[in-house]
Parts: structure tokens; C-alpha cells; sequence
């Protein structure tokens, strides 16, 4: 039997680059549609699919084989009301042409800052920001496109790490680590969810792999609910294992939430970050048993052997073999 086929939209993007790796080892043939030649060699049983995303002609042909299509797409964050919602409709056509499932990585943007402290299938939406609102209008759109064929996932998960830059994690919390300061940006009594993104794209392997249906369906990916304090724990042993632990130990920091809320007035950036910062008061976990039913037992690496590669992937420290990874 020939090998099924994962096209995989946004594939340099760090979720990209996950399920790249993801597909690949699970014996997928890979399609990876991203506008530059990737910096690294893709992984065996992968190639480059270098047409627009908006050329939904070229792309569909050049992707005919796909019978998955994951979007990995990241938008500029500054730029979610010109961009979100245009770029998620190109790759939804894709999907429609190929005929192909159709794979969506969710957030929590969508249960705003009232949102309860265990978030399952059947919490209802009520977002509290702009961004909120996009991702609700995403998920509003598969639910159309259903009625039209669309078979459409959405898995949806806590704040990403892992596989390279541009987290939480080497942006602020270990930013400072080599001058023997960690940094957590909220209250170290609330719990945040994470997802390993390694861990993740696996999942989306499990889901791709188990048979297709009819409509949008939704499920939640538990990854690790961790409270601050559990986290810089965790962080703290990372570094200590790989001898990144100063003698005296780290000073912990917080993110200046005022200040960064006046620099806001002519940051962009730092505004969009002001806006979201609710998810670190407001306490928030996944409930991850509907998926764990659908697919049978997820990979899981434990929190500090996460953190451990997260932070050799970062440059922080020597790279090895990834950590081995348990089953829940």
C-alpha cells in the first residue's frame, strides 16, 4: 500500500516544523508548503511545496496526493485583523479542492477571561478580545464549510514550546538565564496550560491516522496544566541537569505589566500582549479525555525533559537525542 500524504500549510513555523518531523516518522508522505527553502534538510519522506498560499490552483495540483491538510499558518500577531481570517480561508479552500481533512491547531482565545478552570468540548465560547473573536469566527467557518463536506478537525491546545524560538519561553522566561534570572510573566498560584509541541503534532498524527468523518469535530489536547510555581520548578531542574543552574540559584522576575501596558500606547506588539495577559490571572486547564478515547494513549514527555530540549534547541545547551516520551 502506498504511504497516505499530509500536506502541511506554514510548515516553517514552529508547529510547522513539529508536524513535519511528526508526519514524517510516523512513515507520512510530507508536502511542505512554505514560501522559503527550508534553512535545514527536511526529513526523509518530506519535500518542499514552495507555491502561495493564495495560488489555491498551483497549490492543489502540486498537493493532489494530499489526503490531510494541516494548518499550521501563523500570522503576523500584530497583523490577525488583515490577516487571520484571509489566510485561513485560502487554506480552506485547498482543503475543498484536494478533498482532504482538513487540521486545525485551537487555542484558548476562545473562552475569554471568564472562562472556568477545566476547559472541555462543551465549554461554551465567550471571548473577551479581539483575538478571541477571530478564533471564534475561524471555528464558525468550519462549522459552515461542514454543511458543505468539509471534514474538519480542531485540536486544541494550551501555550506552545518547544521545537525553536519565538515562545514564552526564550522570549521571556529564559531570556535572561545565562545571567542567572528566570522571568514568569503572571501569579505563581495560577495554572497555565502548555502544550510540548513535539507532543502535539503527534496527536495530530494519532487524529489523521484514525479513519476521517463527517463534519467539524473538536478536541482538546491535555499537554501539562502546571501552576507558575510547577513551572519554574520544572525550568529550574531543566537547567540544573544540564549544569545551566547558577551556584546561588536563579533570581525570579516578573513581567511589568503596567509599564509594558503604557509602552503599548506605541508598541503594537506589546499592546496585543497587554491584551492577552488575563491568561496568565486566570487559572485554565484542557481536558484531554475525548481525544485520549478517540486515538488510544498520547505521547507525553514529562514537563523537565521538555524543558531539557526545549532549551538545547534554544542553544542554551549541548544538543542530545530527544527525551524518550511516555504514553497517557
Amino acid at each position: 500500500m502506498s504511504k497516505p500524504t499530509v500536506l502541511i500549510l506554514g510548515a516553517a513555523g514552529r508547529f510547522g516544523t513539529a508536524a513535519v518531523q511528526a508526519f514524517a516518522s510516523a512513515g507520512w508522505t510530507v508536502l511542505a508548503q512554505q514560501r522559503r527553502q527550508p534553512a535545514t534538510p527536511l526529513p526523509g519522506g518530506a519535500r518542499w511545496i514552495d507555491a502561495d498560499l493564495a495560488d489555491t490552483d498551483a497549490l492543489a495540483q502540486r498537493a493532489r496526493d494530499a489526503r490531510v491538510v494541516v494548518y499550521a499558518v501563523n500570522p503576523v500577531y500584530t497583523r490577525w485583523d488583515e490577516d487571520l481570517l484571509p489566510l485561513f480561508r485560502h487554506g480552506l479552500a485547498v482543503a475543498e479542492r484536494l478533498g482532504a481533512r482538513f487540521m486545525l491547531p485551537g487555542n484558548v482565545y476562545n473562552y475569554g477571561d471568564t472562562m472556568p478552570p477545566l476547559l472541555t468540548e462543551a465549554t461554551t465560547p465567550v471571548p473577551s478580545t479581539r483575538k478571541g473573536v477571530l478564533r471564534v469566527a475561524m471555528e464558525d467557518e468550519l462549522m459552515r464549510r461542514a454543511e458543505r463536506g468539509l471534514d474538519s478537525v480542531v485540536i486544541r491546545a494550551g501555550d506552545f514550546f518547544g521545537s525553536g524560538s519565538g515562545s514564552w519561553l526564550d522570549l521571556a522566561m529564559a531570556k535572561d538565564m545565562a545571567r542567572g534570572k528566570l522571568v514568569y510573566p503572571g501569579p505563581l498560584d495560577r495554572v497555565h496550560a502548555w502544550a510540548y509541541l513535539p507532543d502535539l503534532a503527534r496527536a495530530f498524527v494519532a487524529v489523521a491516522q484514525d479513519g476521517g468523518h463527517r463534519g467539524c469535530l473538536r478536541l482538546q489536547f491535555e499537554g501539562h496544566a502546571a501552576t507558575g510555581r510547577q513551572f519554574i520548578d520544572a525550568l529550574d531542574s531543566a537547567a540544573a541537569e544540564l549544569g545551566l543552574r547558577p551556584a546561588a540559584g536563579f533570581r525570579l522576575g516578573g513581567m511589568p505589566w503596567p509599564l509594558l501596558r503604557v509602552l503599548g500606547l506605541v508598541n503594537p506588539l506589546l499592546r496585543e500582549l497587554v491584551r492577552m495577559s488575563y491568561l496568565w490571572r486566570v487559572p485554565h486547564a484542557l481536558d484531554g479525555q475525548t481525544l485520549q478515547q478517540r486515538v488510544g494513549p498520547l505521547p507525553a514527555t514529562p514537563l523537565v525533559a521538555a524543558l531539557k530540549q526545549s532549551l538545547r534547541e534554544l542553544g542554551l545547551a549541548a544538543e542530545t537525542p530527544p527525551a524518550q516520551v511516555r504514553y497517557r
